[in-house]
């Protein structure tokens, strides 16, 4: 049986949003979100939370008795610590066939997405040697220089008859510990892309992103009413 670890790695401190994580969001933690649609997909043989939070690791061990909780080491707590780092040693963690990382600042993430993304890559493997999520653009783009890079400013296209391009979301990525410490990277050779939608890969990263996101929670919560 493939068996698959969900990494989910919160710092305490937060530089644009203080106390993001652990701030509550309509009515609950943003941190427990995540949580909890980790523990609805039965592909996710355990999760390990690596924190440096006090109030994250206080409310996990009493709440989550299930997950892993692991303190971060003291070495690993600087914002310079790339997260490639951190994975490298939450990795020496678990034995485990895959992990799958997610962040704490997506709240909207949905276990069906990640079920079905889960099981498309299983079922593509090795052809795909990891996997992440990315959000479609289909608008006109250009570089700091003034250059269009996906469209020709000389043929006015319709936004929808662009050719796509996808933003890496960060809402999750899923991978080996050989390829993450092969490659110090979560991306393989050959990553498999997974597109989810703009509103579902809603990301918590400034104090308006805390506004939309309550809103768009408030109004999924009244669709399932």
């Amino acid at each position: 049986m493939t068996t698959i670890t969900a990494l989910v790695p919160m710092r305490h401190h937060s530089q644009r949003v203080p106390g993001k994580n652990y701030r509550p969001l309509d009515g609950k933690p943003l941190f427990e979100y995540i949580i909890d649609t980790l523990g609805a997909i039965p592909e996710v043989s355990q999760i390990l939370v690596d924190t440096d939070s006090e109030p994250i690791l206080d409310q996990m061990r009493k709440k989550y008795p299930k997950v892993l909780v692991i303190e971060r080491p003291a070495h690993l707590r600087a914002d310079t610590i790339p997260m490639n780092e951190i994975l490298a040693y939450d990795t020496s963690l678990a034995d485990t066939d895959f992990f799958l990382q997610t962040h704490s600042t997506n709240p909207l993430l949905k276990a069906t997405t990640l079920r079905q993304a889960i099981q498309r890559f299983l079922g593509s493997y090795p052809e795909y040697d990891s996997m992440f999520s990315v959000t479609r653009l289909q608008t006109r783009l250009w570089d700091n220089l003034t250059r269009a890079i996906n469209h020709n400013p000389a043929i006015l296209l319709q936004t929808q008859d662009l050719p796509p391009v996808f933003e890496e979301n960060s809402c999750f990525y899923m991978f080996t510990r050989a390829k993450l410490l092969e490659k110090r990277n979560r991306l393989g050779d050959r990553p498999m892309m997974v597109e989810i939608s703009r509103l579902e890969a809603v990301d918590i990263d400034e104090e308006s992103d805390f506004t939309i996101a309550e809103i768009l929670m408030q109004n999924r919560r009244k669709n399932l009413a």
